[in-house]
């Protein structure tokens, strides 16, 4: 995301964890542009540094939608992803 650079496995990881956030109760959905994982205890340490931004909630929604389709993006369908050969 711009010059952030984060492993596959954590973006990953992240996903999963604003997927289940958004998921505990329908009726209370949680804006996408407002929700920071950053008090979730599973939350990857290399995201520490996003959470002491002030536009950590965006950039947080950008990587979780950029491993949207995780399979895609392991085959190197979707631009953000690195280390492709």
């Amino acid at each position: 995301d711009g010059d952030l650079k984060f492993s596959l496995e954590s973006v990953k990881k992240l996903k999963e964890l604003m997927d289940e956030n958004r998921s505990i109760n329908p009726r209370m959905v949680v804006s996408k542009t407002t929700y920071s994982p950053c008090n979730e205890k599973d939350l990857p340490e290399e995201f520490q540094a996003v959470c002491k931004r002030e536009d950590a909630p965006m950039i947080f929604e950008r990587l979780s939608m950029a491993v949207r389709d995780a399979d895609l993006c392991e085959i190197c369908a979707n631009a953000a992803c690195s280390g492709c050969f």
